[in-house]
């Protein structure tokens, strides 16, 4: 007759379940542990693509702001000497009906 702990299934020290681990076993184990520190790299390897991909568009950002003032202090300067050409040919206008008889 078996006992009571043979019945539950405790045979720790004796049996099938002594020898420990069986070949499928470690095989599963093993491509678990490959499998998480996988795709736990893949996390890092994505999250950092991602802060770089970040960062190059705040350097791109910052680029445009750049060229954004440059534009607008030549334009000012196109108004500026714009003006002045005006100036200049509107004055010329005057002498010139100013010569005529």
């Amino acid at each position: 007759m078996h006992g009571p702990l043979e019945l539950c299934g405790s045979r720790s020290a004796a049996g099938r379940w002594g020898r420990g681990m069986s070949t499928v076993s470690k095989v599963a184990l093993g491509l678990s542990v490959l499998l998480s520190a996988g795709t736990v790299v893949a996390v890092h390897v994505q999250q950092r693509r991602v802060r770089e991909r970040l960062h190059e568009g705040v350097i791109r950002d910052l680029e445009r702001q750049s060229r954004k003032l440059e534009n607008i202090r030549l334009l000012q300067e196109q108004i500026a000497l714009t003006k002045q050409l005006e100036a200049e040919r509107e004055k010329m206008l005057i002498e010139e009906g100013s010569q005529q008889p």
